[in-house]
């Protein structure tokens, strides 16, 4: 399949990799001067044409440009008559509709996104967590979601069907299970130094490890572990305390997950009402 990726950024230089290892016809890569000067470190083959000249000669043209341009390199795309009926446009974004594609729509196009469900902080991280990961496959046809679940396990991944009005939703629980996590993390850095520990992101990494593999391995209710699920209101009371007087900051945040915490220990069936009503009681003193 003759293939043209629009926007030579970490993502896009990664599936042009791994598209062309599963042996589809790469046909070339386009984007801004920085992000094409990366790509050819990557893709020493592959042309870097402009964008129309790409689109019109592909099969599938996959725009991974900033969520922001999508709609934008679209237009321009197909006001230079780059789509036509039978070609496949597809975008990268978790949180971004299809309504992003529709002047390739309106060309006679079919559209669809495929939004890998990972965190890429460079192009060599990408091209080796593409594989494995899920797919998020969303598109306006059954022929646009046979073809995406196809690119995405021809990349080695898993795809899974998500709704185009469902997108939003879907990115923001993306937002909690991998930014906010890193959030949570660089909090608590700063309270380990606070405390006094130095050099702490070694000495609570190992925790945050286990945690996640217990999650794994026993999904998140039975792997919660702390004052929440024991109910000690006593040590929420201490932790919001010492809070309150060295990271102040801190104390919205700890009392909002400590509720989070609270509601899915009472669904695990872990916490009893009672030792629930004690805890309440402590953190409605710090609203």
């Amino acid at each position: 399949m003759d293939i043209a990726v629009i926007g030579a950024g970490r993502v896009g230089t990664a599936l042009a990799v791994l598209l062309a290892r599963a042996g589809h016809r790469v046909i070339g890569v386009s984007g801004r001067e920085a992000t094409e000067a990366r790509a050819v470190r990557y893709l020493p083959d592959f042309p870097l044409d402009p964008p129309a000249s790409l689109a019109t000669r592909a099969e599938v043209v996959i725009v991974s440009t900033p969520d922001g341009r999508i709609a934008g390199v679209c237009s321009d795309l197909a006001a230079q008559g780059a789509f036509r009926r039978g070609q496949f446009v597809a975008h990268v974004s978790g949180a971004t509709g299809l309504d992003a594609l529709a002047a390739a729509k309106g060309a006679g196009a079919s559209v669809l996104s495929v939004h890998p469900l990972q965190t890429f902080p460079d192009v060599d991280s990408a091209i080796e967590r593409v594989p494995g990961s899920g797919i998020a496959v969303t598109a306006d046809d059954e022929a646009g979601y046979e073809l995406g679940e196809r690119l995405a396990r021809d990349l080695g991944a898993v795809p899974f069907r998500l709704s185009d009005d469902r997108k939003p939703l879907y990115h923001a629980a993306a937002v909690f299970a991998s930014n906010f996590v890193v959030a949570v993390l660089a909090l608590g850095e700063g309270l380990m130094r606070s405390a006094g520990v130095d050099d702490p992101l070694p000495r609570s990494l190992p925790l945050t490890r286990s945690t996640v593999d217990a999650v794994e391995r026993l999904g998140p209710a039975d792997a919660l572990t702390g004052p929440a699920v024991r109910g000690d209101a006593g040590t929420i009371e201490a932790n919001l305390v010492a809070l309150r007087e060295h990271a102040p900051d801190v104390v919205g945040v700890y009392v909002a997950l400590t509720r989070a915490a609270l509601d899915l220990a009472e669904r695990s069936g872990r916490l009893t009402a009672p030792a629930r009503r004690a805890v309440e009681e402590v953190l409605q003193q710090w609203r």
